[in-house]
């Protein structure tokens, strides 16, 4: 079996559990912060879909669309022109590793819906990205207050590989909702599955 089929058949059996809710091993001396059978990474290592695409900022774009009450589209300039935030937090990945106290520097989720005004019947997202990947969500959990739409990580900006220029962290998930390469968030009433 293949690294990438492995990655998915184990992510498969994680789908959107919660980091707690995954059954218990030793603890690590980091108590709460390291879920159950992970382990603690001083490096922030490189699982992708596919190969990193190539990006060129002046045709980059983030268009917001589904239930809203006005479809968005962005390129770089008027995404830079947003209000910018700061979240801290650890970020835990379905193939074991966390990597404990990052820094991400970007838009927040919430600010983003208040521009397109989501419609009351919206109840998931998916995540749509450069190179074909794409993940789900409840609104609910993308709408958690530490959830940001990320160009920087520890002060400098993504590197290629871990979705420059624009990723979205999703503290809350394993890292696999944290989708790469974002350019696109579609609100919709009914649930779909996104990459498997």
């Amino acid at each position: 079996m293949s690294f990438s089929n492995a990655i998915r058949r184990y992510a498969r059996t994680m789908m959107n559990k919660r980091p707690d809710q995954v059954k218990s091993a030793p603890d690590q001396g980091h108590g709460d912060r390291v879920p159950p059978g992970q382990f603690v990474s001083k490096k922030f290592p490189v699982l992708t879909y596919g190969p990193t695409p190539k990006i060129d900022l002046s045709a980059w774009n983030l268009r917001i669309f589904g239930l809203v009450e006005q479809e968005l589209e962005l390129d770089w300039e008027r995404f830079k022109g947003l209000p910018w935030n700061t979240v801290g937090a650890d970020f835990h990945c379905v193939t074991q590793w966390s990597a404990l106290d990052n820094t991400w520097e970007g838009v927040l989720f919430n600010d983003l819906m208040r521009l397109v005004q989501v419609k009351r019947e919206a109840r998931y997202i998916t995540a749509h990205c450069y190179g074909g990947y794409t993940t789900n969500l409840p609104l609910e959990v993308a709408a958690e207050e530490n959830v940001i739409l990320a160009h920087r990580q520890d002060g400098l900006e993504l590197h290629p590989d871990h979705g420059w220029p624009l990723r979205l962290v999703v503290p809350s998930r394993y890292g696999w909702k944290s989708a790469k390469w974002l350019n696109g968030i579609e609100f919709m009433a009914e649930d779909r599955p996104g990459f498997c």
